[in-house]
């Protein structure tokens, strides 16, 4: 299994991590190493937030402290592909690559 979150599109609100139950997902502050997961090139973090995802959820108070802290798949090929994180991921920013080659990308509720 193979996972990894397009960091650009994701506003940090910690949903991933939250209902993940085998700890895929870390939190990273925007300027520690968030690129540690398998992102391709294109989707890893320059310093530079995705202009929709941004525009939709800055200034939101819901709770969540977004756009300080990228998701970061540390933990990958734990991945029991249960879907939680796809559903409730309001960056719609995960991927998940199971075994067999099937893609699936996180569309949020």
């Amino acid at each position: 299994m193979d996972v990894y979150v397009e960091k650009p599109k994701c506003t940090g609100c910690d949903h991933c991590k939250d209902v993940c139950p085998v700890a895929v997902f870390e939190m990273i502050d925007v300027n520690g190493n968030v690129n540690q997961d398998s992102a391709p090139e294109a989707d890893q973090w320059k310093g530079q937030h995705d202009p929709a995802s941004f525009q939709k959820w800055n200034g939101v108070s819901d709770g969540h402290d977004h756009f300080k802290k990228k998701s970061v798949a540390i933990n990958g090929p734990s991945c029991i592909l249960c879907q939680a994180c796809l559903i409730e991921c309001e960056g719609e920013c995960i991927v998940i690559k199971d075994d067999n080659g099937n893609v699936y990308h996180s569309v949020y509720k």
